[in-house]
């Protein structure tokens, strides 16, 4: 067996931030500290952190009054802090800077009196979070068929923003759709979905062509790996997306497949060689990582913890 180990794979600037803020946010003020929403969407992350003492709530109104809470790198609606202000909670703001891009390019739009066009898939954090900066004046779409049956006026003032964990192909198309249908519609200055997303999706495109196999490492309920699962199976490879070794059937594989390894840009990359060092063992493997592009972006703690971490 031969493994082709992608590169760039894994966490992200946003993930990492992301994470590194509720280390610190332990560190300086200790448990129970609540996390509006999953912190990033990886179910070993997640479990690491409720061993700390970290609770996950989906209501704001779980969080006691004068309580500490993250906000995730989803982002919130501003909903969501009137509330926590109201309720004088301690809030940090773990949200990832490209989400709030697309939350201030949702705030410009609708005041400039655009009806807004957002690309992304109904019921994601993200997108819940987007929807509520400017809810009167946004529409969701999710894909090309649901923009045949918008019915908004032909020469409405419209704009599109997009999730930013989408498929780079599928945004295209439904944009492609949104421009067919409405010509006058404009978009962002630059692209909404997200550095990290393009680069894991360009590389299992440049390097899915190779191989018999696709392992992704990444939770089912995160959107850019199941992009990348998706993404390998439209070019006609089977994948298996995972969360860690637990989950990894030997008899997804034979002893003379290739195999693409790749994960998702919230899963840690302990798993990744974790699932290698099986294969390894089990079959024989021998690993070659391939450089697709080279990544270097990092973002700044959130402000509320700047000083804290001196």
């Amino acid at each position: 067996m031969q493994i082709i180990l992608a590169n760039p794979r894994g966490f992200c600037a946003g993930v990492n931030m992301a994470i590194s803020a509720l280390e610190t946010a332990l560190t300086h003020y200790g448990s129970p500290l609540y996390v509006y929403h999953e912190i990033v969407h990886n179910r070993p992350i997640v479990e690491r952190f409720q061993k700390l003492g970290v609770v996950f709530v989906n209501d704001i109104s779980e969080v006691p009054n004068g309580g500490t809470v993250l906000y995730s790198a989803h982002g919130v609606s501003p909903v969501i802090r009137q509330h926590s202000q109201q309720r004088n909670l301690r809030a940090i703001d773990a949200t990832c800077p490209l989400v709030t891009k697309v939350h201030k390019e949702a705030i410009k739009f609708a005041k400039e009196g655009y009806t807004i066009i957002l690309v992304g898939h109904e019921g994601h954090d993200e997108v819940i979070g987007t929807m509520g900066e400017a809810p009167a004046n946004m529409v969701l779409v999710e894909d090309a068929a649901g923009v045949e049956k918008l019915t908004l006026p032909a020469d409405a003032k419209l704009a599109f923003l997009t999730q930013t964990t989408l498929s780079v192909d599928e945004a295209k198309n439904v944009i492609d759709a949104l421009k067919r249908k409405y010509p006058q519609i404009v978009g962002p200055n630059k692209d909404d979905i997200c550095y990290a997303t393009q680069n894991r999706q360009d590389a299992v495109k440049q390097l899915v062509g190779e191989v018999d196999k696709v392992l992704v490492l990444g939770s089912q309920n995160s959107s850019n790996s199941q992009r990348l699962a998706e993404l390998a199976r439209t070019n006609g490879r089977p994948a298996y997306l995972i969360d860690r070794v637990s989950e990894l059937k030997d008899e997804w594989f034979a002893p003379t497949d290739t195999v693409l390894v790749t994960a998702g840009a919230s899963a840690p990359e302990e798993h990744v060689q974790d699932c290698i060092e099986h294969l390894r063992t089990k079959f024989g493997a021998t690993v070659e990582t391939r450089v697709v592009r080279e990544e270097d972006v990092s973002f700044p703690l959130p402000r509320e913890l700047r000083v804290l971490a001196g």
